[in-house]
């Protein structure tokens, strides 16, 4: 299945329907508006005759009645073509590399001290998460997050390869979600569901429920009782229970249905996504595993949100002007509360269950979704029998970065080579391709697709020392960040999985002489401790660090180009040392006269 052919088949599908009900609409509008015409005219011709009048008018009444109800449907059929064709064309703008700033970024889960989050892009504008989300719940975009942040282990890997391998020709079923994800138009707030499913009981069911329930309909018929004959002490002193009641119960009937009003504005759309989950079939333990925790009590938890959903739609009519004072003589905010806090009661505790269920099959069709729309893009594969740590990788290059300007490197490190110095001039790729090295084994370790022809890896961390900027707020220097930096990432050596290390220009914010000295003992106290990785240099002194480590290490650089007086690169990783500099000319060619 071709990614972009399959989008655009559909696209034009959809916006064909959405066309359709377009013009059934201006149709249907234009219908209404000739039957008001008619009505008036009828009204004016017909006045003098009470029967042509009241069949004319009972005619074109219903006529706009039922118009009003087709009208309705056509419009809801409309924007659904609307919403999906949406969709489709979000995945094009993906393919054509057109989506940065248009999806979610996810900032609120970047942490400045993650030891790489904001030195790879995970988070932000044009980031990995932005370019792989399609997550509409908190609990959804956290589990995905979650896999981005921390690496799982092998046996998860697996599974979750199992389960995007599968779903990812599950095209309908990531449209549903989609679909559901362009009506809602902002995320649902799960968070304050599960809060409010956890917090204490506030009204149990019991005899107060049940006097609540029959007090109304006893009071009705006492008052029609005292009506015909005059006895109204019956209905007096039954009314002054009623009131009794409702002013006991008062403030907490009042605290149930302001806990409720958060989480009830997301629940039909909630029970909507369970629902995409329930009535697929699936092949995978792991997707069959999600289904059984969503029925375990013998009703599907998408039906149990909808019956909550109902509570509360009924809830919302006490708020009509007309039913107001009925809904207050009947005690309806009392006996939907009583209702709500009963299902709580019921299906409070399955509540985190769901969400976690439902977030985990929207972080891993998030997952499907981008290795449908990148079939060239393979699965790592993970080598959990060698006795140390390795990475193999063949056509590697950064998913970022569109395909036809993507240029693509190879690395190799294992036992004999555990350290990489890259040196090159300015510009020539040097930051790039580490940032490409450490995304991809990020992707690996989360159960993605890789950005290689080909890779083979024992399970790694990563610790990646690249965008460490001053603070003011926590007043540190550069330099300081920097060290803190390199002290965090040497403490994950002591750690599982083990350490792939990626330095972008170790210690630039200090003099030659301590730099010199500081990079050599950092890196060579990493090796020792069992890590590998690569570092980045403009000084080539540091290039003699791969003789300073055992296992002896390797150089390797980029180069640039000087044709017609402007500098080019060609982003190609050639084994050695660089033999040349770019900063004069890079000055020269901004103005600056050196």
């Amino acid at each position: 299945m071709d990614p972009a052919k399959e989008y655009q088949s559909r696209l034009a599908i959809w916006q064909q329907k959405a066309g359709h009900h377009e013009r059934w609409h201006i149709t249907l509008g234009n219908l209404r508006l000739a039957f008001v015409f008619v009505l008036l005219v009828a009204a004016a011709l017909l006045f003098q005759s009470q029967v042509s009048v009241g069949f004319v008018f009972a005619m074109l009444v219903g006529g706009i009645f039922l118009s009003g109800m087709v009208h309705d449907r056509v419009l809801n059929a409309r924007d659904l073509a609307r919403r999906v064709s949406h969709f489709y064309q979000s995945g094009l703008d993906r393919l054509n590399d057109k989506w940065a700033g248009k999806g979610t970024s996810g900032t609120e889960f970047l942490d400045s001290h993650h030891p790489y989050a904001a030195d790879l892009d995970l988070f932000g504008a044009g980031s990995v998460f932005e370019l792989i989300n399609a997550a509409q719940t908190q609990g959804g975009r956290a589990t995905l997050a979650g896999w981005l942040l921390h690496p799982a282990v092998a046996g998860e890997i697996h599974a979750r390869h199992a389960v995007v391998d599968e779903l990812r020709l599950k095209l309908d079923l990531r449209e549903q979600l989609g679909m559901l994800a362009e009506e809602t138009q902002a995320q649902i707030h799960t968070d304050s569901l599960l809060a409010w499913a956890e917090h204490t009981l506030i009204l149990e069911s019991g005899p107060i429920r049940i006097l609540a329930f029959c007090l109304p309909p006893i009071n009705l018929g006492l008052f029609i009782y005292g009506a015909s004959t005059g006895n109204t002490w019956p209905f007096g002193v039954t009314l002054a229970i009623q009131l009794l009641l409702a002013w006991v119960y008062q403030q907490r009937v009042r605290k149930v249905l302001r806990l409720i009003n958060s989480p009830a504005r997301d629940l039909k759309r909630l029970a909507g996504l369970l629902a995409c989950l329930e009535r697929q079939q699936f092949q995978s333990a792991r997707l069959q595993q999600l289904q059984a925790e969503c029925r375990s009590l013998g009703v599907s938890a998408s039906d149990s949100i909808r019956r909550l959903a109902r509570l509360c739609d009924w809830l919302e009519s006490r708020n009509n002007y007309v039913a107001a004072p009925f809904c207050a003589f009947a005690l309806w905010g009392t006996q939907f509360a009583f209702a709500i806090e009963a299902w709580r009661a019921n299906f409070g505790p399955m509540i985190k269950v769901w969400l976690r269920c439902l977030g985990e099959l929207e972080a891993l069709s998030s997952l499907a979704g981008y290795a449908f729309e990148h079939p060239a893009d393979p699965f790592p594969t993970l080598i959990v029998d060698l006795p140390s740590m390795a990475i193999e990788a063949e056509g590697l290059g950064h998913p970022l970065i569109a395909e036809g300007r993507c240029v693509r490197n190879d690395v190799r490190l294992d036992s004999n080579c555990r350290l990489l110095v890259i040196s090159g001039s300015n510009m020539s790729g040097k930051s790039t391709y580490l940032r490409a090295l450490g995304v991809n084994v990020v992707l690996a370790m989360a159960g993605a697709p890789v950005r290689a022809r080909g890779l083979r890896m024992t399970p790694l961390q990563v610790g990646v020392s690249m965008r460490t900027v001053d603070s003011l707020q926590e007043g540190v220097s550069r330099f300081y960040a920097e060290i803190s930096r390199l002290g965090q990432i040497m403490k994950l050596t002591s750690h599982a999985p083990p350490l792939l290390f990626l330095l972008d220009e170790l210690l630039s914010g200090t003099n030659s002489h301590d730099r010199r000295v500081g990079a050599a003992s950092i890196v060579c106290s990493l090796v020792q401790r069992g890590a590998m990785g690569l570092i980045t240099t403009h000084d080539l002194a540091l290039t003699q660090i791969v003789e300073q480590v055992q296992p002896h290490g390797a150089n390797f650089h980029f180069e640039d180009y000087l044709e017609n007086g402007r500098l080019s690169f060609d982003y190609r990783l050639r084994p050695g040392i660089v033999e040349k500099s770019n900063a004069l000319e890079l000055m020269r060619s901004v103005g600056i006269e050196v």
